[in-house]
């Protein structure tokens, strides 16, 4: 049987929220930064089915500042590694 629409955009949405949460369980910053951004693609996609522009759009902006964030190294310099000083 294939599932209807709806229940495939709401189990989207809460894989979705999975996805964003989950995300701060990573311990290196450029790993969270990036699931963050699938998570982000995934509302974005959400808020299309839904017809919800606020959803797509603040979402769309999430993924851009976590977009910005990991091309600058996550805040962690050019290469992307946590400095030993920096790691807990």
């Amino acid at each position: 049987m294939i599932p209807s629409s709806a229940w495939m955009i709401e189990a989207l949405g809460w894989a979705a929220t999975a996805v964003f949460v989950g995300s701060y369980f990573f311990a290196r910053p450029e790993l969270l930064v990036r699931v963050q951004m699938l998570g982000a693609v995934m509302w974005v996609a959400y808020g299309v089915a839904m017809r919800a522009p606020p959803v797509v759009v603040a979402n769309v902006l999430v993924l851009g500042a976590a977009a910005w964030k990991a091309r600058r190294g996550g805040g962690l310099g050019s290469s992307g590694v946590v400095p030993p000083a920096a790691r807990t």
